[in-house]
């Protein structure tokens, strides 16, 4: 006899629908009440708090807190012997004043690298936190019939951490996240305003793009405006390097295999009209779908800015900083939980499973997927009637949730998870 599919799997677990749906009225006050009070990466102390209450509550055996300053870890083992999964929610806010009008619109004000700042969730993050603990109560109160165990980790800091701080997935994996017990695999989601409300969207492979940043300073001779063959001009030669970083892609890059980018999206030199200053500093960012792309683009940067500047007999100073690594959804795991997404999407009033283009953003579940099987999905928020390519994006003061998609990324993650552990065991 051939072990039974994913799906009859699953049969043996119906109560997961109605356990959510029965739920989805409490996850929404939850997401409402986050989004009310936003906190900043290595900053969650609320939220941290209220996470570890609602695990203690619902019986998990093990709640860990404190881990990369304010992650929080659940462990919940199920009747059954069997396999461990884990399922990841990032925690953090963004500095970002909202405009968005709400009953329950953030007021909160703090302070990012010196700056004051509003904090709002304009990335959706408050919706992660709320749907990972609805599905922690949902499995919890299934645990009977569980083969295996499920770790839930709420992560902070995944917009990155405070200038000078560590943070995020790679600090919480430095500290044994992914230890007593090791997951064989690992699920995540992100809301998303480029898909209709309730729709699921996958991609396997490389999802979404590495993050870098980049900082070039051109060194020049400072001089008076009227006479700038007294100096070396470092506005000039900074315009200059703007222009050759635009053919590091078009011309140096085989874009027939992956993308990549290569924006400057700040620059600053000069006091006064009349005033050729010392140095230009630019920052910028590089984004790729392939480590060894990834540091080809490096590389032509730092060659192409300094050729400039020599050119121009100023001095010229590179410094790239990797962040976060590709995005890279198992191929195998992905077509493995394929019918758990279809079925999901199938059923009730969700709005179908999509195939995603990638995406330039980055994440920080990169970090967990180089380790172990992983699989990161979409979840849709943007409201019928509104064309998702015009919707404000994630990160805008404007980000809008239409919160239906928050009952399909419960049921996604919950399903994902207890499919898992009865295929795997």
């Amino acid at each position: 006899m051939h072990p039974p599919s994913i799906p009859e799997r699953a049969a043996a677990l119906p109560a997961i629908d109605a356990a959510a749906q029965a739920l989805e009225a409490q996850v929404i006050a939850w997401r409402r009440d986050l989004h009310q009070h936003p906190e900043l990466g290595n900053r969650e102390f609320r939220t941290a708090a209220l996470v570890a209450e609602h695990l203690r509550r619902i019986g998990c055996d093990e709640v860990q807190t404190g881990v990369a300053h304010t992650g929080v870890v659940g462990l919940l083992k199920g009747g059954r012997p069997g396999p461990v999964v884990a399922l990841r929610a990032d925690m953090d806010a963004l500095p970002v004043t909202e405009e968005v009008e709400l009953p329950f619109a953030s007021r909160e004000r703090s302070t990012w690298n010196g700056e004051p700042v509003g904090v709002m969730h304009a990335c959706g993050h408050d919706c992660h936190v709320a749907i990972l603990m609805g599905v922690a109560q949902i499995l919890a109160g299934l645990r009977a019939e569980l083969p295996g165990t499920v770790k839930f980790i709420f992560q902070p800091a995944e917009e990155m951490p405070p200038e000078g701080e560590e943070g995020g997935a790679q600090l919480m994996i430095e500290q044994g996240v992914l230890s007593n017990p090791t997951p064989q695999a690992i699920f995540g989601l992100h809301v998303s305003s480029r898909l209709p409300a309730r729709v699921i969207g996958y991609r396997p492979g490389p999802a979404m793009a590495s993050s870098d940043k980049f900082r070039i300073t051109v060194h020049g001779k400072q001089t008076h405006g009227a006479q700038p063959w007294m100096g070396v001009d470092p506005i000039v030669t900074a315009a200059q390097v703007v222009l050759g970083l635009q053919t590091v892609v078009s011309r140096g890059v085989d874009i027939t295999r992956e993308p990549a980018v290569v924006t400057v999206g700040a620059i600053r030199g000069g006091v006064r009209e009349n005033i050729i200053p010392d140095s230009v500093e630019m920052r910028g960012t590089i984004r790729s779908f392939d480590e060894a792309m990834r540091d080809d683009i490096h590389e032509r940067v730092t060659t192409l800015a300094e050729s400039i500047a020599r050119g121009s007999r100023a001095g010229c100073t590179v410094c790239i900083t990797k962040n976060y690594p590709v995005t890279v959804n198992d191929p195998a795991l992905t077509e493995r939980m394929l019918p758990t997404l279809a079925r999901v999407a199938a059923t009730g009033t969700e709005g179908g499973l999509e195939l995603v283009h990638k995406i330039t953003g980055a994440e920080d579940f990169s970090f967990f997927q180089r380790l172990l099987p992983g699989l990161f999905i979409f979840v849709g928020v943007t409201p019928p009637g509104i064309d998702p390519a015009r919707a404000y994006s994630n990160h805008s003061p404007r980000f809008f949730v239409d919160e239906s998609g928050l009952l399909v990324g419960v049921r996604a993650l919950a399903h994902l998870a207890a499919d898992f552990l009865a295929a795997a065991r």
